[in-house]
């Protein structure tokens, strides 16, 4: 190849790429706004994303990128715990995680800051940010979902859940409310006797939940549905 042959090749390809560049930069920002939901930043959310930093919950969490990672990734946290779970959190976080051997500190938030903080979380995990983290993503979820309710096995389960009306508050795959977490993590952290210990009375573990109690279900159902969460919780991280 001649130098005059190569030095084309080059000015053509820099100025492809960057010709490409100024056009996806262009683009991304022209649909900002759009991406961001950007008309329902209001000044809850503003205020708070400024107690989020006044706190300095990025000193254990991840957000959009941004953050440590001794805890959870927030982007979509309010997705994956619903708004009852996510407040449940953020004022007692004693309680919450009493279970759990990573403890999160009580911050002692007002009644404002965690309506406030509630209201950043679930903009956030609103944002249009291409399916991201990949392990709140929703696509894998539904998939992993729609895996496990079609075995004939979990499908007891899945009639329970439907005949209880869980899914007014928990979401499934694509269906369901955003009050309590998502079935699909609700069998993370506990086994089925717990799940199915707790079902029948939620107030005994947590006191401040919103959660009613199944007490007139059968230990064997609450067993069948704390199985299913569990299989849905060890299958989550699959494509």
């Amino acid at each position: 190849m001649s130098e005059k042959a190569a030095r084309w090749i080059f000015w053509v390809g820099t100025l492809v790429s960057l010709g490409v560049l100024v056009t996806l930069t262009v683009d991304t920002h022209a649909r900002f706004a759009a991406l961001t939901h950007a008309d329902k930043l209001d000044a809850q959310v503003v205020a708070g994303k400024r107690a989020f930093e006044r706190h300095n919950c990025n000193d254990c969490h991840t957000i959009i990128g941004f953050g440590s990672y001794y805890a959870p990734d927030l982007t979509r946290a309010y997705a994956r715990l619903g708004d009852a779970t996510t407040r449940c959190r953020l004022e007692t976080p004693d309680v919450a995680f009493a279970a759990s051997f990573r403890k999160m500190p009580q911050q002692h938030l007002s009644p404002e800051e965690v309506n406030d903080i509630t209201a950043y979380l679930r903009w956030i995990s609103e944002i249009e940010n291409h399916d991201w983290p990949p392990q709140d993503s929703a696509a894998r979820l539904a998939r992993s979902t729609e895996r496990l309710l079609a075995g004939a096995s979990l499908s007891p389960a899945a009639a329970l859940i439907a005949q209880n009306n869980c899914l007014a508050c928990h979401s499934l795959g694509n269906q369901g409310g955003k009050v309590g977490p998502r079935f699909e993590w609700a069998g993370a952290r506990h086994g089925a006797e717990w799940i199915a210990a707790y079902l029948g009375n939620p107030a005994k573990d947590d006191p401040n939940t919103q959660m009613p109690a199944f007490s007139t279900l059968s230990h064997d159902d609450r067993l069948t549905i704390g199985e299913f969460l569990v299989a849905l919780a060890a299958n989550r991280g699959e494509r």
